[in-house]
């Protein structure tokens, strides 16, 4: 059987063993491909691995002898699901490989925020330019006593409650209108918008990007939370309007985020995020899911539902 990943260098950067692919077939590897390079590299594959690289149905209609794409990710928007359906090629994604590391991501970006380490760890020389034994130069809150509301609370978010639990602050969550006033399994109340948005200190996103989620952070929801609150995403880029949360950090209203993801990633040079002069904005390359045990873990999973296909298991099946 021949397995093509088509973005291997994603996933391995030589830190990560490839064998239990490996010995289901034969693995050609590229590190990445270009969108007119993949009708030639999945040609003869009856297996395709990919992160980001699209297939769509013109790639899928040069595949002669494609059954099965796997896609090194949670998210399938990359695969055109309905073409697959169409020539009955298997689609299956991975879950659950990255929860640790979006976990401590989210909880890092927090404390930074909250401590402002960012700034002071930029300013290292200034230390001894001090006139006294340290720098108050900027504000360090304390968590403790404060409340983190939750964006959807599946296993990556209900993980980040729990830390800052231990923390010390209470905790949130945003309910949809049918669950408005219960509570989640945690004991978390689940609270309507409004009111979600005006007791939180902190706000961490967690999930998925649908068209109710898109632009959840909106001027008009940053306009609702506390003065000098925080907020994290380590979901989806389209979560947040971007150009609002510039705008609410720079008036001050909004007292620090923390993004791991943007809209376009990569983003352009110009893109209006990267901007050095909006105050206290921590951006990190989509990196919170890329520890090596995360990566070893996907690349296991993705084994795993090549092997049950052989055998006519359904593993984690994103179509019909």
């Amino acid at each position: 059987m021949k397995i093509v990943f088509l973005d291997a260098e994603t996933v391995d950067i030589g830190d990560v063993r490839l064998g239990p692919v490996e010995a289901l077939g034969m693995l050609t590897c590229h590190g990445l491909t270009v969108a007119d390079e993949v009708a030639e590299r999945i040609g003869d594959a009856q297996v395709v691995l990919t992160n980001k690289v699209v297939i769509g149905a013109l790639e899928m209609e040069a595949a002669s002898s494609l059954d099965l794409i796997c896609a090194c990710a949670t998210g399938t928007n990359h695969i055109d699901l309905e073409a697959a359906r169409e020539r009955g090629i298997a689609v299956c994604n991975v879950a659950g490989y990255s929860t640790p590391g979006v976990v401590q991501h989210a909880v890092a970006l927090l404390l930074n925020l909250a401590s402002n380490v960012h700034r002071y760890a930029s300013e290292a020389p200034k230390w001894a330019e001090s006139p006294m034994f340290c720098r108050l130069d900027y504000p360090v809150v304390e968590l403790a006593g404060r409340t983190l509301g939750i964006a959807g609370v599946g296993a990556i978010g209900s993980a980040v409650g729990k830390v800052a639990e231990g923390l010390g602050m209470q905790v949130v969550t945003l309910g949809r209108d049918e669950h408005s006033g219960q509570s989640t399994s945690e004991g978390w109340p689940r609270l309507p918008s409004t009111e979600f948005y005006r007791v939180c200190d902190a706000i961490s996103l967690h999930c998925p990007l649908t068209s109710d989620t898109r632009h959840m952070i909106n001027k008009a929801s940053l306009a609702r939370m506390r003065k000098g609150s925080f907020l994290i995403n380590t979901g989806r880029g389209d979560l947040i309007d971007e150009a609002a949360v510039a705008e609410a950090l720079r008036s001050g209203h909004l007292g620090g985020a923390g993004l791991d993801v943007l809209s376009i990633e990569p983003p352009p040079a110009d893109h209006l995020l990267l901007d050095p002069s909006i105050p206290n904005l921590i951006l990190t390359p989509h990196s919170a899911w890329a520890s090596a045990s995360s990566r070893q873990r996907l690349i296991e999973g993705v084994a795993e539902n090549i092997r049950s296909y052989l055998v006519g298991e359904r593993r984690n099946r994103v179509e019909s």
